[in-house]
């Protein structure tokens, strides 16, 4: 990386950290750079931060499972996965920049401080380069927020608030998952389509920056097809009995119900709303219908038969059609004995977008490995193309429409998909107000030295 390459990108210099709260990491200092965590020569190491206990915990374990198996595939061993279908070909199973990829992993339990302590214990402990995972977009923000200040790349896991790579992004920070912006961009015509115009919705909202910008942008698009919005009322993360929120909405005039929740909070909410008999109702000469914003193949096995004709977005499927989804299918399957969630897959790709990115900047430096992303437009990925924007590092692509099955053929096959949403319906601009307007800013790549 040259010298012009650090001034371009305003590296920042040695002492930035101060005050910040962490102990300096490991560095490598030349001539030309100076970085965090900089690998040796046999090996490199990145950390898997997921939930592997807590309400999201079955995500997390997912996400872990394909972090796995894109580690060995980048260091030759299986099939080779996705690395057969990606448009990129830097990558060739012998590590990243010839050095064997190793892992850790840590626990965010859904909660941003233990996030927070995992992450910096992996930097200031196991010497990692990257941090990839998550499945809360209160723990991405929160680690993102951390490797900016350590001057550490993060690859967003599974994180689906405006918030992410809107007013609280970050230089040093990198999300392939869509956002809540593009569900509701996704879903509102298809839900005026199945539902009408002349709908009355009440949210239940997970209280955090998911939960918060989900409803803000499904009140907005549903309120542009005609919906009125009869309330919207916050729920704790992990409640686990929704009986207290489900009951007013028996009186409340509302003829659907929006569940802005996910994971274990989601199955609980939506099998006790069908408990309650509201699918059942006759509402306004409607008859009442749930919708689920953010669908996951794990939330829905959860769920069971509840899931029937219930609409969600989702960011992939096992079952798509196109190669790369197919290899994945097939290497995840073989190592695990079922399809992966998409939880897995964004989790996966983040990793082998990382090694890639690196590959091709030809270093581990962060603000190298920003400037190959940013703008980097690829496919193969299970996603068709697919857009890496530099204002934001935000991810562009197709956008899946899904609902639940009336016939499953199997316990894995029980969602149907409704509609692929071309990337053009759900892309916006980077000063959009939802994110953050004029004053959001990815501020400057930190190398960490």
């Amino acid at each position: 990386m040259s010298n012009s390459f650090l001034t371009r990108r305003g590296v920042i210099k040695t002492g930035a950290m101060a005050g910040v709260g962490l102990a300096m990491p490991t560095i490598f200092t030349s001539a030309a750079s100076a970085f965090t965590n900089a690998p040796g020569a046999g090996s490199v190491k990145i950390g898997f931060n997921v939930p592997q206990t807590g309400p999201y915990a079955d995500e997390g374990l997912d996400e872990l499972r394909a972090q796995e198996l894109a580690v060995e595939h980048l260091n030759g061993q299986g099939d080779g996965g996705m690395l057969n279908t990606f448009s990129s070909k830097s990558l060739d199973g012998t590590g990243i920049l010839g050095r064997k990829v190793e892992f850790v992993s840590g626990d965010t339990q859904t909660k941003s401080d233990a996030a927070r302590a995992s992450a910096k214990s992996m930097i200031e402990k196991d010497q990692v380069v990257m941090i990839n995972g998550g499945s809360s977009s209160g723990v991405a923000i929160a680690v993102q927020g951390l490797c900016q200040e350590a001057g550490i790349i993060f690859m967003a896991g599974l994180t689906h608030s405006n918030d992410t790579t809107g007013k609280d992004r970050k230089a040093n920070g990198f999300r392939h998952f869509f956002n809540a912006y593009m569900s509701g961009a996704a879903l509102a015509p298809v839900l005026k389509s199945a539902y009408g115009s002349e709908r009355r919705a009440y949210h239940l909202t997970s209280d955090y920056t998911w939960g918060w910008t989900q409803q803000e942008s499904l009140v907005a698009s549903t309120e542009a097809i005609g919906w009125e919005t009869v309330n919207t009322v916050l729920t704790p993360v992990g409640a686990g009995d929704f009986s207290s929120y489900i009951a007013p909405v028996l009186n409340s005039g509302a003829d659907v119900l929006v569940l802005n929740h996910y994971g274990g909070d989601m199955i609980n909410s939506l099998t006790q709303s069908v408990q309650f008999g509201l699918r059942d109702k006759m509402v306004n000469g409607k008859q009442f219908e749930i919708v689920v914003p953010l669908y996951s193949e794990l939330m829905a096995e959860g769920a069971g038969e509840n899931i029937k004709g219930v609409f969600g977005s989702m960011n992939w499927n096992w079952q798509l059609a196109d190669a790369g989804t197919k290899a994945f299918v097939k290497s995840f399957g073989e190592k695990h004995g079922r399809p992966p969630s998409n939880s897995a897959h964004t989790c996966y790709v983040q990793t082998l977008l990382y090694a890639d990115a690196v590959t091709r900047a030809g270093s581990f430096n962060p603000c190298a490995v920003a400037e190959a992303f940013e703008g980097f437009e690829f496919d193969g990925m299970g996603n068709g193309p697919t857009l890496y924007r530099a204002d934001d590092h935000q991810c562009f692509k197709d956008v899946l429409v899904m609902k639940g099955k009336e016939n499953p053929s199997s316990q894995f096959d029980i969602l149907e998909q409704v509609e692929v949403t071309p990337r053009a319906q759900v892309e916006y601009p980077s000063n959009h107000p939802m994110f953050g307007g004029d004053d959001a800013s990815l501020g400057t790549c930190n190398p960490g030295a």
